[in-house]
């Protein structure tokens, strides 16, 4: 966004360690990724738009939501007194009061989850441009599958609708909420998030992430995604893939070729196999890992590139290795966005998915200022360090200034 861009002016090339971003960026960083007319519209399309609510209007809780991901540690009221600060001008000084605790999770409960999660799906997309480092191998965009679980207040509706992972060695379990999403190696954005209860399992939530995967992408996956029906789901996206399978899997080689890599197809039952029906044919690399202790014996990856001439067998195992980076951005939207593990505070099934969406929300908004970061810097964005940024964020967060000028223009 252009706020993103008007913010990162001025930085020094390079980002030398320690460089203070703070006096780079304001809360405007969140209105870029996430403009006040795209929420208005979306408030308005899911019957969320406040008529009369002067005390706290669905927009600004829309925000709210956002920043709550951003302030963790802080009280409920201390996130809406520093967001409402930097609103007051777009509302006039007496428009938005700071309600109380009460005021706040009613006004939270009536928002509901839609306006967040159809916010996300519209707005969250692959950002990386052709400058971007990192982020392409050859013609393809990097992308990698996996999942998460966050943990959620401990009430009996939480229990109740996401369940409790078992505990090990008494320690107190909370009940979680199951993430499975893709990520932009480049860049680190999550998208195509889908939720779940934690006993659902993340093969279920796989197959409606995978929709999200496009032509000319080529997604990577670890060994407990693969299986037929989830391979064939993505195949029929159009994308291509490079999954790692488990050692035991049958993949017989049916034609060995010239970059040691050979091709083999994989049938949905043993009866398919015997038929020689509904199988999908793919591409098997295997590898080994020299030089690095405690690296196991053998590596397996399957691809959909069957010719080796457009993906050659040494180089696709190279970059499963180096790009597996999903784990990366997971562990950011765990732990330096919430702060180590904090528990999500949302005392309803409905307002844990709320928070959810904002958590993803706010996480993009970071990546989108740190990927014009990196552009302005001709750095690769991994190499920045993302908790900076995020301490960053929480610094300035009053100073709404960097709305854009089509949001000034909507009245309240």
């Amino acid at each position: 966004g252009d706020a993103g861009s008007a913010a990162m002016a001025g930085v020094p090339a390079g980002l030398p360690a320690g460089i203070r971003l703070s006096d780079h960026i304001s809360l405007g960083v969140i209105a870029g990724a996430v403009p006040l007319a795209r929420v208005r519209k979306i408030l308005a399309e899911t019957g969320r738009a406040s008529e009369r609510e002067r005390d706290l209007p669905a927009s600004v809780m829309v925000y709210y939501v956002i920043a709550m991901a951003l302030y963790m540690g802080s009280s409920t009221r201390e996130v809406l007194r520093c967001l409402l600060e930097g609103l007051r001008w777009l509302w006039g000084a007496e428009a938005v009061r700071v309600a109380g605790k009460s005021g706040i999770s009613q006004a939270r409960s009536r928002l509901g989850e839609a306006p967040l999660q159809r916010l996300y799906e519209e707005l969250v997309q692959p950002i990386a441009t052709p400058a971007t480092k990192g982020a392409r191998y050859r013609g393809w965009r990097l992308t990698s599958l996996d999942g998460t679980c966050l943990d959620v207040a401990d009430t009996e509706e939480n229990r109740a609708e996401f369940g409790l992972p078992g505990a090990s060695r008494g320690e107190s379990a909370f009940p979680q909420v199951r993430l499975v999403a893709l990520v932009e190696n480049g860049t680190h954005v999550l998208f195509g998030a889908r939720l779940g209860r934690y006993a659902e399992g993340e093969t279920p939530l796989a197959h409606a992430v995978l929709g999200a995967l496009r032509p000319g992408m080529l997604c990577l996956a670890d060994r407990q995604f693969f299986g037929h029906a989830l391979w064939s789901r993505a195949v029929s996206t159009g994308a291509d893939l490079l999954w790692r399978v488990k050692s035991n899997l049958r993949l017989p080689r049916e034609q060995v070729l010239p970059d040691g890599s050979y091709l083999s197809t994989v049938y949905p039952s043993e009866t398919d196999r015997r038929r020689r029906s509904n199988g999908l044919r793919l591409r098997v690399v295997e590898y080994r890992l020299e030089g690095i202790p405690d690296a196991e014996p053998l590596y397996r990856v399957v691809t959909s590139i069957l010719d080796p001439q457009r993906a050659p067998a040494a180089e696709l195992a190279a970059l499963y290795h180096e790009r597996w980076e999903i784990e990366v951005a997971l562990a950011e939207l765990k732990t330096q966005l919430r702060g180590a593990r904090v528990v999500l505070r949302s005392k309803t099934p409905a307002l844990v998915r709320q928070e959810v969406w904002g958590l993803l929300l706010a996480h993009f908004a970071v990546r989108g200022l740190m990927h014009e970061a990196a552009l302005q810097a001709n750095e690769d964005p991994d190499r920045l360090s993302f908790s900076h940024a995020v301490h960053v964020l929480r610094r300035k967060i009053p100073h709404f200034a960097a709305l854009s000028p089509s949001a000034q223009a909507c009245p309240a």
